[in-house]
This record gives structure tokens, C-alpha cells and sequence, in this order.
């Protein structure tokens, strides 16, 4: 009986899993909008009410998918990360960023699923891509923290930052269980989106009408968020080099 139940479990895992795999073909070859329920069942070779054994909604199937999605990035930053010794706080970040942008690069459609728009479903949807996205985070702001408190970059003291942003901070510290200083968060926060936007820049093609190579342009402002932070001469030079 046991074998049984562990011969279904293995087949249910691999069908579920094949169901994730076609729904991540269909997004990076056709789209977000040709990716459906229908659309994977027909090429499975599968009924779509079938489909619903697996998972109670296509929202849900989309939501598993970026769990996985989120844990293939989250993978990838980390082992660039852990390359480097756990003391080398600035070339970790400096790798991490690079594979960050990299990996963002070669999986458009993925990034697009990942950052380019909210997935729909309700609130009982959310742990898995919360959890992707807690441990997203957590890389960047452990690295950003891990610089500061190795060269305690210039920041704005709290009485000095807007009241409305300092109470946002505020709020963002406690539920994160940050400990560090409002107006360090809010630098980290700066250098995180000026990250961002320029690998959604470049994986959306919105530079296209000034650059035909995004990785230059990265890399220098890389090397001017490494001065900025204060990071050693050494892993600026190479930030210079990299391109």
C-alpha cells in the first residue's frame, strides 16, 4: 500500500510539475495573455476541467509558478553571493547585483511575470510569492546592511527626512524586523530602486532609444552607486573592468 501511495504521489508531483514547465514555455514564447488553463491542457494532451486536480484556479497555478520563479533568482543571486567570503561585503553585492541583472536579462518574460505587474487572486493566494519576495529581499538588504555597517555610508539623520517617509520607514523596520537607522533605509532603499529600474529598463526595452548595450550603462552606474556607498577602491576598479 505504501509504494502505491508513494508511486502517486511521484506521479502527481511530475504531472504538476510538467503543468508549471508548459505554462513557462507558453509565457516566454507567446506572452503572459497566452498562457491559460485551456492552452496547457490542449498541449498536455489534457482535458482543462482535468487540470483542476493539480490546481483550484489558474491563479493558482500562476502564483506557483512565481514561487519557483522567485526561488530560481533567489538561487542564483545567493550562489553568486556565497562565491565570495562572508567578510567581502562589498564584492558580494557587487555580484549580486550583476547576477540580479543577468538573470533578469536572460529570462524577460519571467522577470516581466516577477516584477512587470501584481498577479491577480486574493489574499489566500499570497504565501508562496510572499515568500519568494521576503527572501528576495532579504538578500539585497542583507548585503545593502553588511556595507553599511562595514564603511557607515553618509545618510540622512531621521529628524531630517520627511515625516510621511520617515513614518513609512518606521512601519517598514517593524514589520521587517530591521534594526537599522531610518535614514540608512532609506539610502538602501534609494540604491534599490535605482537598481531596479534600470534592469526594468533594459529588460523592457526602454533604453533601446538611446543604447543597444544595457550592460555598459549598468555597470557605470554601478561603479557610481559603488562610490556613493563607499565601497573599496578595489571592487569599484572592478566594477569599472566588468563591462
Amino acid at each position: 500500500m505504501t509504494v502505491m501511495v508513494n508511486r502517486r504521489e511521484r506521479v502527481r508531483a511530475a504531472t504538476v510539475q510538467e503543468i508549471k514547465d508548459v505554462a513557462r514555455r507558453q509565457l516566454v514564447t507567446d506572452g503572459q495573455a497566452a498562457v491559460s488553463l485551456r492552452a496547457i491542457a490542449r498541449e498536455m494532451g489534457m482535458t482543462a476541467p482535468a487540470l483542476y486536480r493539480y490546481f483550484p484556479s489558474f491563479d493558482h497555478l500562476v502564483r506557483s509558478l512565481v514561487g519557483d520563479l522567485f526561488g530560481e533568482a533567489c538561487t542564483a543571486m545567493e550562489d553568486a553571493r556565497d562565491l565570495l567570503p562572508s567578510d567581502d561585503a562589498d564584492g558580494r553585492l557587487i555580484a549580486v547585483c550583476r547576477t540580479f541583472r543577468a538573470w533578469a536579462v536572460g529570462h524577460r518574460a519571467e522577470f516581466g511575470l516577477l516584477f512587470g505587474a501584481p498577479v491577480g487572486g486574493g489574499p489566500e493566494l499570497l504565501p508562496a510569492t510572499q515568500a519568494g519576495g521576503a527572501r528576495f529581499n532579504a538578500i539585497f538588504f542583507g548585503l545593502f546592511a553588511d556595507v553599511w555597517r562595514k564603511h557607515s555610508f553618509d545618510a540622512p539623520a531621521t529628524e531630517d527626512l520627511d515625516p510621511r517617509l520617515g513614518q513609512q520607514l518606521t512601519a517598514f523596520r517593524q514589520q521587517s524586523g530591521e534594526t537599522l537607522p531610518l535614514g540608512v533605509l532609506a539610502v538602501i532603499l534609494s540604491a534599490w530602486a535605482r537598481i531596479y529600474g534600470l534592469v526594468s529598463l533594459e529588460v523592457f526595452n526602454h533604453l533601446r532609444f538611446a543604447l543597444t548595450d544595457g550592460e555598459t550603462f549598468f555597470e557605470e552606474q554601478l561603479r557610481d552607486l559603488a562610490a556613493q556607498l563607499g565601497l573599496s577602491p578595489s571592487v569599484s576598479e572592478r566594477v569599472g573592468a566588468a563591462s
